[in-house]
């Protein structure tokens, strides 16, 4: 199953030009069951890592765009009333799909943004009185446009801290901008692509991630980052959630690398992308100022 996982890192590499590092850790996310944060500005190829990602893997898509007007039922659903049967029926909202794209999520209301919150972490919606389980994978890939774009409002604390990352696509390379421009004529990239793992194989992937090895000495180098973060006066402290998707994150990296134990290394690539946005909301994410010094003045004996 390892073999097909490169397979889709493979194809989305051929559609998503120069973003290998991107594409890798959104794969870790996905793997290490997370939620993806990527911020962005308009036209950097969000939605078409989401809707790649979806055909790849042979899982239900569906595409939210969120604006100040969405209401909470738009997102998750209602019951509506038959008149004929007399008999309430539940409508399902686009959340019940297996990769949800929440598309500029930072312009819906914050309690909009909030109906998310259940979902995200309990992977079930309650509506009504009733709760009503979400498919499986559950995998939520948000975008949002920088905040000093007109019309957004800032993700509360709640709702960031349920992201395990967040990534920045950025401009693509010099070569990469060519080689897309070169193929336009050949019609939408996401043509190319075909089904490679199954959602059975994926959720199995996923069951396997928490069985690598993290040894006790790693495990207290994760921990002195975090306690370090404590000690910043002008930072958020990581949180015990934080620390566990830190070591998730870094679990998924030493799996798609074909290893199962988790080095110093795993820890220092995936730790920007999931502790930059819990230890400053307001800080930009293709900037990992705080995380960085955070590595830079952590001594690791490993």
């Amino acid at each position: 199953m390892l073999t097909q996982l490169h397979k889709v890192e493979q194809q989305l590499n051929d559609v998503i030009l120069g973003k290998t590092t991107q594409i890798r850790l959104a794969l870790c996310c996905l793997l290490a069951d997370g939620h993806l944060l990527l911020e962005d500005l308009p036209g950097m190829g969000k939605t078409t890592l989401a809707h790649a990602l979806a055909n790849c893997l042979g899982l239900s898509y569906r595409r939210v765009q969120f604006t100040n007007d969405l209401l909470p039922a738009d997102l998750v659903g209602l019951n509506i009333y038959d008149t004929r049967s007399q008999q309430f029926h539940f409508q399902a909202g686009p959340v019940f799909s297996q990769v949800l794209l929440a598309d500029e999520i930072n312009r819906a209301s914050p309690k909009t943004q909030s109906a998310l919150l259940e979902a995200m972490e309990e992977r079930q919606v309650s509506i009504d009185g009733e709760t009503r389980p979400l498919p499986l994978p559950f995998f939520v890939i948000a975008t949002q446009n920088p905040m000093y774009h007109a019309g957004t409002s800032a993700l509360p604390e709640s709702q960031l801290d349920r992201f395990m990352m967040r990534l920045s696509l950025g401009f693509p390379d010099k070569k990469a901008e060519h080689a897309l421009l070169s193929s336009d004529h050949n019609g939408s990239r996401l043509n190319l692509l075909t089904e490679q793992l199954e959602r059975q194989h994926l959720l199995q992937l996923q069951a396997l991630v928490p069985q690598v090895n993290a040894s006790a000495e790693l495990i207290d180098y994760l921990l002195a980052l975090v306690h370090a973060s404590r000690q910043q006066q002008d930072l958020l402290p990581l949180s015990p959630r934080a620390a566990k998707a830190i070591l998730r994150a870094a679990k998924a990296m030493a799996f798609i690398q074909g290893r199962q134990f988790v080095t110093a290394e795993d820890v220092q690539q995936v730790f920007p992308f999931v502790a930059e946005h819990r230890l400053d909301p307001h800080s930009n994410a293709e900037v990992q100022q705080h995380s960085k010094n955070l590595l830079r003045h952590t001594p690791c004996q490993l």
